[in-house]
């Protein structure tokens, strides 16, 4: 058996910590070099989102309150059109994030999924534009039917009934914000 001098265990160990300070240095670096851009696309996707979900608003104005935080949209004139709501649910295969845009009239104007870790194939068909264009127009309470939707309820994709019902769910609470805000939102 060999006899281990502490160089042995202490030069590797050095020159390895040298090694994780530089990347560590280096990703912190590039981090803050990054982060501006990052940030900026990050808010210019979620105003195409916005524009996306309520189609009839022109400009958006972020608004906290009590304890709910939401976007109005307003037509070119400066007259509310709608909400923007941001939910998030559990689903099959974790949170599903949905932005959801409401008219003043508290119908669907249209939906979006901002999260959603579904099976391939299967619950992350749920990002398809002909799953998302089923909520348009619908009020709240929407359901999910396996098949045959009636009047207010949805189309559950094959094989996918959770995340169905769980967009479903993320869409109703933000119908149910709507009920909760829309009069302060016309009267503040």
């Amino acid at each position: 058996m060999k006899n281990f001098k502490v160089s042995d265990i202490v030069k590797p160990a050095v020159i390895l910590l040298a090694i994780c300070l530089v990347a560590s240095f280096l990703l912190a670096m590039t981090n803050k070099v990054t982060a501006p851009r990052i940030e900026e696309l990050a808010k210019q996707t979620e105003l195409k989102t916005r524009q996306e979900v309520l189609p009839a608003a022109s400009e958006f104005e972020e608004v906290s309150q009590g304890g709910v935080e939401y976007c109005i949209g307003k037509d070119a004139q400066g007259s509310a059109v709608g909400f923007v709501f941001i939910t998030m649910t559990k689903g099959y295969g974790g949170d599903v994030k949905v932005m959801t845009g409401v008219t003043s009239e508290g119908k669907v104007a249209g939906i979006q999924i901002l999260a959603l870790n579904e099976t391939a194939g299967l619950g992350m068909r749920a990002k398809e534009e002909s799953f998302l264009r089923q909520f348009v127009d619908k009020v709240a309470d929407i359901g999910v039917a396996k098949n045959n939707p009636g009047e207010n309820e949805i189309q559950a994709l094959t094989g996918a009934t959770i995340t169905s019902k769980a967009v479903t769910k993320a869409v109703n609470e933000a119908l149910t914000l709507y009920e909760t805000v829309k009069g302060g939102a016309y009267n503040g």
